[in-house]
């Protein structure tokens, strides 16, 4: 877990950017703080501000997966952030880069995380190639700061800054992204968390030892190429958590015992049935607010629609390396053609040799199933991710895509979120081979008799279909 921020002077800087001002005073937009970057695809460490946690109780930070908290400055009672959209190139996997928008260096973009009852300045810079708004998802506040381009605001032009200021009225979790040109925006990746904090003990909101977050996003990314065909409406091929692809995500980690939160947005074209293995959870939120606990009941399968968001809250007591993944089977794989045959079954014996003879490069594909190809040292189109990856104990995972871990160890020391690595089963609680001759046999029920005569039936008048 790496926090490579690049803060240049953040709490000093000034920047000399032309601003469109909305409801700020000349003094407040004299000196803009300086945008903060972040280079590395790791996630970050939780990040706690030195030394105050503005208006409320302490916290306990949240950890975005593959991803990072947004520094914040202090300044006539606001806390003040500043969010550059830019062109980014984001690492999707090690050797896999994508084109993408997005905000601050990556996509996502830095989380912001605040408390109920702080008044927020947000300073957002357009240095894309064409005019941009930011819609903050979910939340409550005056109409002029909604974000939707030529409804609530003029866009912000390229090389120009808007700023936007209300207060976080209420706590529960969010997002934002653009409301100008969302087709394009969106499909390039541009979209962040938002976290608020409660003031104040909350009737609803559990006090959690790890917090988690990260949006799901889906990207169509040709093989061999690095830029997403932004006019795709279905047949993506590209699933990430926060940008990232299995193996490549974070795991999640947890203490035994602990109780862990793990905030979802969905920011794709689809649903996304979002599964743990190893233990229940309960959805304790939406970016509606804490849902009431007696909606509550306890869930493996939380299905996360298009532009929803979802706090899954569990107690962390079954230690082991748990798959957490979307429950659509191609949800979890890389990149794939759409338009690849069956083969299942189909005999090709005979036929390589002379089809290698035209083309060498020929392959056998899907003649027992797709697993073959996950061992098979194909060669791929440079900055091309596998259909299939991933290498555990004890042989191929075969995932890609929507899929990672929730590792749970007795060991793992309150606050530590560093991968514990893989997970020894102590004796005897392994699935493990026997020998045919040691199985039971298989035997059938006996079937009861039947009468004679039970399955005829004497037909009735008027029945049957006529020709």
């Amino acid at each position: 877990m790496k926090n490579t921020l690049n803060r240049r002077h953040f709490f000093a800087g000034a920047a000399a950017t032309a601003v469109a001002a909305t409801s700020v005073s000349r003094v407040a937009l004299a000196a803009i703080p300086e945008a903060v970057q972040q280079t590395s695809a790791d996630t970050a460490g939780p990040w706690t501000p030195p030394g105050v946690t503005g208006a409320g109780r302490p916290y306990n930070p949240v950890v975005t997966l593959n991803g990072w908290t947004a520094p914040w400055r202090m300044n006539n009672g606001a806390k003040e952030f500043h969010l550059v959209a830019e062109p980014v190139v984001r690492e999707m996997a090690p050797g896999f880069h994508v084109n993408m928008w997005g905000y601050n260096g990556q996509s996502p973009g830095p989380t912001i995380e605040v408390v109920e009852g702080d008044r927020v300045r947000i300073y957002v810079t357009n240095r894309l190639p064409e005019h941009t708004t930011i819609h903050w998802h979910g939340q409550r506040l005056p109409n002029g700061m909604d974000g939707v381009g030529g409804v609530n605001q003029p866009a912000i032009a390229p090389g120009k800054t808007f700023v936007y200021e209300f207060t976080a009225r209420r706590p529960g979790t969010f997002m934002y992204h653009p409301h100008a040109d969302e087709m394009v925006q969106m499909a390039m990746g541009m979209m962040g968390f938002w976290v608020t904090h409660p003031k104040q003990k909350h009737p609803l909101i559990e006090d959690v030892q790890r917090d988690y977050c990260f949006l799901l996003n889906a990207f169509d990314v040709e093989p061999g190429s690095m830029t997403p065909q932004i006019n795709t409406m279905l047949d993506f091929n590209i699933w990430s958590f926060n940008s990232r692809v299995f193996p490549a995500i974070s795991p999640l980690v947890a203490r035994m015992g602990e109780r862990v939160r793990v905030r979802v947005g969905n920011l794709t074209m689809t649903n996304h049935p979002v599964h743990i293995h190893g233990i229940e959870f309960e959805v304790t939120g939406t970016d509606g607010g804490p849902t009431p606990k007696g909606s509550r009941w306890p869930e493996v399968t939380a299905d996360v629609a298009v532009g929803q968001m979802r706090q899954l809250e569990f107690i962390a007591d079954e230690p082991g390396d748990w798959a957490m993944h979307c429950h659509k089977s191609h949800h979890t794989m890389g990149a794939m053609g759409h338009s690849v045959p069956t083969m299942i079954g189909v005999d090709h014996s005979g036929l390589v040799a002379p089809l290698q003879r035209a083309v060498p490069d020929y392959m056998v594909m899907g003649e027992r199933g797709m697993a073959d190809m996950g061992e098979m040292e194909m060669e791929l189109p440079a900055n091309t991710f596998p259909m299939m990856t991933g290498t555990g104990p004890y042989g191929p995972i075969e995932m890609g895509g929507m899929f990672t871990m929730l590792k749970v160890r007795a060991d793992q020391k309150p606050g530590d979120y560093t991968d514990p690595g893989w997970y020894t089963m102590p004796p005897g609680t392994q699935a493990r081979l026997v020998e045919t001759s040691d199985a039971p046999a298989a035997s059938r029920p006996a079937t009861p008799a039947q009468p004679a005569n039970a399955n005829a039936r004497k037909p009735q008048a008027g029945s049957g279909h006529q020709h």
